[in-house]
């Protein structure tokens, strides 16, 4: 059974940076998306980053040139490197894999950026 937990969610002020890790069990991530989605209060969850098996990045355009998204596949685990945080990153953070045909969610993490 594949399970995500995430982790180094945080409270950071306007301008610094945080890296959040998604730490999978069940599944070798290379073979599978993993991606980073984010909910705000009020507002719908929605993609900000995602490596695909081959290893290609996507970004949503609001985070492009600021976060990174890697995946360390001996360690399965992935991460997501936010520089120049703004407050408008503030949100809950999940991870998500695909992997053979189905999608999985960690718990989330909360991260706060305050200006």
């Amino acid at each position: 059974q594949v399970q995500l937990v995430e982790s180094g969610g945080g409270l950071v002020q306007a301008g610094g940076s945080l890296t959040l890790s998604c730490a999978a069990s069940g599944m070798t991530i290379s073979l599978g998306a993993m991606a980073w989605y984010r909910q705000a209060p009020g507002k719908q969850r929605g993609l900000v980053a995602i490596i695909l098996s081959g290893g290609t990045e996507n970004y949503t355009d609001s985070v492009k040139g600021r976060f990174t998204i890697s995946r360390d596949i001996a360690k399965k685990t992935a991460y997501l490197q936010m520089t120049s945080l703004k407050p408008e990153d503030t949100a809950v953070y999940y991870c998500n894999a695909i992997y053979s045909g189905r999608a999985y969610w960690g718990q989330g993490t909360q991260v706060t950026v305050s200006s």
